[in-house]
């Protein structure tokens, strides 16, 4: 089962703006008639209930967005590129190379923006003023965005299923829902994680997955354990099943115990969550002495159902019992915190951008700086007006008093990005 990816998503560029003029036999003097780039292509992700897993993202995990059309004469804008739209499965959580949250994708068809297109540039008919009447600079698009993300699914159910391989897991989720997970007399015959759906009496529907089963150290890396162990936190019950005849250490509350210390060492959160432990393979039971103590020394903190599954004796009780656990527990969940985005850009609400200057050599400064950057590449620097804007820019925030206090003289390098220049001051 694919349930975690890493993948690189990318937004479009937006176009250039177009430098251009009106010339035509019939108007003298057209000025400028240049149009506006158009809008670089977002990256939006959507959640889907019918999607089960990342396996669509196996061979492929690099995406972009189309860019934005450049800008053309006649005042013709460029043509936005198109958005990407991304499927992921309900109960995938978005995070960031460090870990951070991003999304957390809980609700069918919720649609985010995960990467924001690039804005196009204007052309050189937004320039006109009543001073300057045939502006020759236009600007360049913005640069979409460009992120590294991880897609990690905690599936969603409301009841989970967990117990030792051969606990009769399956068994109860086949004889509970609709699902026909494989059953075998051996270990792991479940080998992924499987939901299915009850249809209570009043048309509710419970939510039931089968975690795979665990072993000791499954929370350290053992077994299949650490794989799934995720998904149980998304479940608002848990439902420990204990088979009363294959019992791994034959005796059912070491058996109880072991399995309990995993959940914890993976979660301590998973020890808040309503439990109820269900006894399975009762036909199978010829002296129940054991099962009266266990159940004797655990019914003061747990609810207990004996289950059959073969003479589907417990049953009816076992889903009313989870039914009643379920709806209890909804009433009890609380609006998430407001969730926080990480942006990948350093942004700065001030008039005057952050900003460093570093010396390479005995006469090369480099002026770095996300948002003065991000300024530079938005000014089209093949036109003297366009090399005048940005030298206009650049005192403006004052780069040239950062530059003498610096040490830069009169003809050393200034680097800007890509850009090289001759400091004059």
């Amino acid at each position: 089962m694919f349930d975690k990816v890493k993948i690189k998503i990318a937004s479009g560029k937006g176009g250039d703006g177009a430098i251009s003029f009106r010339r035509e036999k019939s108007t003298a003097k057209g000025g400028p008639y240049g149009g506006d780039g158009g809008k670089g292509g977002s990256v939006y992700l959507v959640a889907d209930r019918n999607m089960e897993s990342f396996v669509s993202y196996r061979f492929k995990n690099n995406f972009r967005a189309e860019d934005g059309e450049n800008g053309k004469t006649k005042l013709c804008s460029g043509k936005d590129g198109k958005d990407l739209i991304l499927y992921v499965p309900l109960g995938t959580m978005v995070l960031d190379e460090e870990g951070h949250l991003l999304f957390d994708m809980v609700e069918d068809q919720r649609k985010v923006c995960i990467c924001k297109g690039g804005r196009g540039g204007r052309g050189n008919a937004s320039f006109k003023s009543s001073t300057l009447r045939t502006p020759k600079i236009a600007e360049n698009g913005h640069e979409g965005e460009t992120k590294v993300v991880y897609f990690e699914l905690k599936t969603i159910a409301d009841v989970g299923l967990v117990g030792f391989p051969n606990a009769g897991k399956s068994t109860i989720l086949s004889s509970l829902t609709n699902a026909r997970p494989l059953i075998a007399a051996y270990p792991f015959s479940t080998t992924d994680p499987m939901t299915g759906v009850s249809i209570l009496d009043d048309g509710n529907r419970l939510v039931i997955a089968d975690i795979p089963g665990l072993i000791e150290g499954a929370s350290q890396g053992r077994g299949m354990g650490i794989t799934f162990l995720r998904h149980i936190e998304r479940c608002s019950v848990l439902l420990h099943c204990i088979s009363s005849v294959d019992s791994p250490s034959l005796n059912l509350e070491e058996d109880f115990s072991k399995v309990m210390q995993e959940l914890n060492e993976y979660s301590s959160k998973l020890d808040e969550k309503k439990m109820i432990i269900c006894i399975t393979k009762m036909d199978l039971v010829t002296d129940r002495t054991e099962i009266d103590q266990f159940i004797d020394r655990m019914k003061d903190k747990y609810e207990i159902v004996e289950v059959s599954a073969l003479e589907k004796n417990g049953l009816d009780k076992l889903k009313e019992v989870l039914a009643k656990a379920v709806e209890e527990e909804s009433s009890k969940v609380k609006v998430d915190e407001e969730e926080k985005i990480y942006s990948y850009i350093d942004e700065d609400n001030k008039k005057i951008p952050k900003y460093e200057i570093i010396k390479e050599g005995d006469h090369t400064y480099r002026i770095i700086g996300s948002r003065v950057i991000k300024t530079k590449r938005l000014i089209n620097l093949s036109t003297d007006e366009g090399l005048d804007k940005l030298l206009r820019y650049l005192n403006r925030i004052g780069i040239d008093e950062r530059l003498i206090e610096a040490g830069a003289i009169n003809g050393d390098t200034v680097i800007l990005d890509d850009f090289e220049f001759t400091f004059n001051y």
